[in-house]
């Protein structure tokens, strides 16, 4: 008999969601990582419930403007020539699927689950205890030159073809409604159905103690390895030996490098994020505020104002970007005046697959192997309808939810 039902590497907002969900069902859940649950990609996120994110970053607009995001000083986009060079693979298929029928067809399929996600996350919101963390007040969108104000209506259109509600709000109810903001407004957007939380890696611990409350188990330990056989699972953590009736692989970036897990042959990339806190600047917005152009929000959470976005694209391994964070910094004073020096930052890894899709299903090679990982930006807004899914998987349940454009097996440009 294996040592648990289900054995999940990753305690990010994606595993503890799987986790979760499966031990709410009554399995035996191991939960394995070496960090506190949460304070690794999805303890810097924008705290948004981003249902209305449905545009992949591949969106033919990137290879008009491509020299522009790369060279210039005012980009939110910053990449490593050495890294890029290194991994053409992933270049040329994230390029190839700017294309418009492509980057049509990968908006239609996140519309699909971004549906779901709501009903995905809301129980275990319940189950958390965590509704005093969940504020709705929408996620408010601005535009500050004439120029990108007119280029966003292909996409809002198409948002809203996708099912997504949004209003458009003139400058002045812009300002009524956030009157820190000091940017010109082109443009703005209100997305009233998106909700945010106050304190994402808050609502990560309440999830893991009512894990824990249901009986479920927990290692502070790396899954190194993993082999898959006809009747389990067989990993290895750190030294430790254990078996499992399945794995999950939700390990986030770092999925490619369990051994035996067959991630490795996978295209899975990495968009470098990064956020800078101000302690006493809360106040400056009431909701998430997205500056279109600058690629940032700035976010009320409860220990302060939190800046953050942009894309890196570099290895895991290389040192933190100061310009980056020098850019978020510069930024966010245009965005809302003056800010003293931040009281600290941070460098996250968001798991990314060059067709802007996460990975939920079962391994090609075993389906006692579950994968679980590749959100991007979207594994806080994901994350529990991703636990619900793969939980269903476990179970040998038929998902109500198509899951093809996600196996892993599905071509990538």
């Amino acid at each position: 008999m294996a040592d648990y039902d289900i054995a999940i590497a990753g305690a990010g907002i994606v595993g503890m969601s799987t986790a979760l969900w499966a031990q709410m069902r009554g399995h035996k859940v191991l939960l394995a990582d070496p960090q506190e649950p949460g304070s690794g990609t999805s303890f810097g996120n924008a705290c948004t419930l981003a249902t209305y994110a449905c545009l992949p970053v591949n969106d033919p607009s990137v290879l008009a403007s491509l020299p522009g995001l790369m060279f210039s000083r005012d980009s939110p986009l910053s990449l490593s020539y050495g890294h890029a060079l290194r991994n053409p693979r992933w270049m040329l298929s994230f390029l190839a699927n700017c294309r418009p029928a492509a980057s049509r067809r990968i908006a239609g399929h996140l519309a699909d689950l971004l549906a779901h996600a709501d009903a995905g996350i809301n129980p275990l919101i319940e189950a958390a205890g965590a509704q005093d963390l969940v504020v709705a007040r929408g996620q408010l969108s601005v535009w500050s030159t004439a120029s990108a104000a007119k280029a966003a209506t292909a996409g809002l259109d198409r948002r809203r073809a996708l099912g997504v509600p949004w209003r458009e709000v003139g400058p002045e109810e812009a300002r009524e409604m956030e009157p820190g903001l000091r940017l010109p407004v082109r443009r703005a957007v209100h997305f009233h159905a998106a909700r945010h939380l106050r304190d994402p890696q808050e609502f990560i611990s309440r999830m893991h103690q009512a894990f824990a409350d249901l009986g479920g188990t927990t290692l502070r330990a790396a899954v190194d390895a993993v082999k898959a056989s006809a009747t389990g699972v067989e990993l290895r953590a750190e030294g430790q030996s254990l078996t499992a009736d399945r794995a999950v692989i939700a390990g986030g970036a770092f999925s490619g490098r369990i051994k035996g897990a067959g991630t490795a042959q996978l295209p899975l990339g990495t968009e470098r994020g990064y956020h800078l806190m101000f302690r006493e600047e809360a106040q400056r917005v009431t909701r998430p505020v997205g500056w279109s152009e600058a690629g940032f929000y700035a976010v009320p959470h409860a220990k302060g104002l939190r800046l953050t976005g942009t894309v890196e694209i570099a290895s895991l391994e290389a040192p933190a970007n100061r310009r980056r964070l020098a850019y978020i910094a510069r930024k966010g004073a245009e965005m809302l005046g003056e800010l003293p020096e931040p009281d600290s930052d941070w460098l996250g890894f968001r798991p990314t697959m060059p067709d802007s899709l996460p990975v939920i299903g079962r391994s090609p090679q075993s389906d006692r192997l579950l994968y679980a990982f590749g959100h991007q930006h979207l594994g806080l807004t994901l994350g529990g309808i991703t636990g619900r899914l793969i939980a269903d998987l476990a179970e040998d349940r038929q998902p109500n939810i198509d899951l093809a454009p996600f196996a892993a097996d599905r071509r990538y440009a």
